[in-house]
């Protein structure tokens, strides 16, 4: 009950706060215009995307009509991953993947390298889910690569955390704890701790055995949380303690985490999560016995299962996939034609300068045979 108690405070404090800033935003959206007020919707949403999701998803649609309208092509981009991100939290993969890949798209036809770096993280994020790592991998590297150019110290940060995400799903454990240290120490240098990293080394410990030392990670990640009115972090902590104390047999702690866990992934509208929450209380209800609530929890366990990872959103998404492969082809195609038509281009000018040159020197030649025959006149015999 305190930990119900304490969520709610939690989530009063982040609300209020997303409110002041959400406030401070409304007063601009009254005066902004054009490419403004698109900026502004997709600032709004945001604002609102942990604390009111279907509010956020309402102010995304409105960026995107509005870009759309005015031909703002980077406010349309911005508003497709937004669309992406809120999405993703509702479990809808194959959608999220859809939205991501407009973005990129638009990303790329104008040339905006921080988009780019942002779509393909995001991108990256659906196959990770998906457990679809090679294609993770590929989306994250290049991810990261883009980030390191821009010197974008806050998105290296994430796109370190995801690549070590990646390397522990692989079970590359030491290879993930350099990721994650990593972007733990880079995150101090520039003087706004994050909390994702703190909790992803627990969840290694967790993989290896080591509750007690992932429990610690859990709450130092769970204090720089708070700080940070982090709702996301908090809800993966919250799970994530759950699990542990379910594997210490400490199963009344471990329902009202996973219990608090759950009412938040429901408060954000954060889907995604639940699997493993409900196979988890599946677990404890189940080791306590109680056979009813264990299997309610599994079929509960098995719908949001199916709805993130079912055989139709993988079919969908691997049908984007192509398509983003083809567009990349055409791409690729277009250049070498492009290329092809430059060095024909050239070629035919050089050609064209031989045959100049040659005519050049066939009329010099000419001219000066014609020049030296006047100039030396007709042969005449003398008589004797």
């Amino acid at each position: 009950m305190k930990l119900l108690l304490t969520l709610a405070l939690l989530l009063s404090l982040h609300c209020t706060m997303a409110q002041t800033k959400a406030d401070s935003l409304q007063s601009v959206l009254t005066t902004a215009t054009g490419d403004l007020k698109v900026k502004t919707l997709n600032e709004l949403f945001r604002a609102y995307i942990n604390s009111d999701p279907i509010k956020a998803l309402e102010y995304a649609q409105q960026a995107l009509e509005l870009a759309k309208e005015i031909k703002d092509q980077k406010g349309v981009a911005a508003s497709y991953n937004n669309l992406g991100i809120s999405y993703r939290n509702h479990g809808a993969l194959d959608n999220a993947l859809e939205y991501y890949i407009k973005s990129l798209q638009i990303y790329v036809d104008i040339d905006n390298k921080e988009g780019i770096a942002i779509s393909k993280n995001n991108i990256g994020n659906v196959y990770s889910f998906k457990k679809e790592y090679e294609q993770a991998m590929k989306y994250f590297e290049e991810s990261h690569k883009l980030f390191l150019e821009l010197g974008d110290t806050t998105r290296i940060v994430g796109s370190m955390n995801n690549l070590g995400n990646l390397n522990s799903d692989l079970q590359l454990f030491d290879e993930a704890l350099k990721y994650y240290t990593e972007a733990f120490e880079l995150s101090k240098k520039t003087g706004k701790i994050f909390s994702d990293p703190l909790n992803n080394i627990g969840n290694l410990y967790f993989k290896q055995g080591n509750y007690e030392k992932a429990a610690e990670y859990y709450g130092q990640s769970l204090d720089l949380a708070r700080k940070e009115n982090n709702l996301m972090t908090k809800l993966n902590v919250f799970a994530s303690l759950g699990e542990v104390y379910a594997r210490g047999n400490e199963f009344k702690q471990a329902q009202v985490y996973l219990d608090s866990a759950l009412n938040l992934s429901h408060l954000l509208e954060a889907y995604i999560f639940e699997p493993n929450i409900l196979k988890s209380l599946a677990y404890i209800y189940f080791k306590q016995g109680k056979i009813k609530e264990a299997y309610e929890a599994m079929v509960r366990y098995d719908v949001a299962r199916e709805k993130v990872y079912g055989e139709e959103s993988t079919r969908k998404i691997a049908q984007m996939e192509i398509a983003l492969d083809l567009q990349e082809k055409e791409k690729e195609l277009d250049a070498i034609k492009s290329q092809n038509k430059i060095q024909a281009l050239q070629l035919q000018n050089t050609r064209m300068v031989i045959t100049i040159v040659v005519l050049t020197i066939g009329l010099v030649v000419g001219a000066f045979n014609l020049y030296y025959m006047k100039r030396k006149g007709p042969r005449i015999s003398k008589r004797k």
